[in-house]
């Protein structure tokens, strides 16, 4: 399955801005002040990402694949 989207979801959490999502996938995360998707993101780091959404300690990184329409990670 291809990322096709990838967003901060703060529904039910907010970022708590510590950083591990943008140790684990530098070339798409930022953490200014909350995370945020990098202009020039590659989708294609699907390891990076996915392990940074599994990382993630309060699962504010929403995860789409295949042009689903809606968040496909539990964590």
């Amino acid at each position: 399955m291809a990322i096709t989207r990838v967003w901060l979801d703060e529904t039910e959490n907010e970022c708590t801005m510590c950083g591990a999502c943008e140790a684990i996938a530098p070339d798409v995360f930022e953490v200014p002040e909350k995370m945020i998707l990098r202009d020039d993101a590659d989708l294609s780091l699907d390891e990076e990402i996915e392990e940074a959404s599994e990382g993630c300690p309060v699962a504010t990184i929403a995860i789409e694949y295949d042009n689903s329409g809606s968040r496909d990670n539990d964590y």
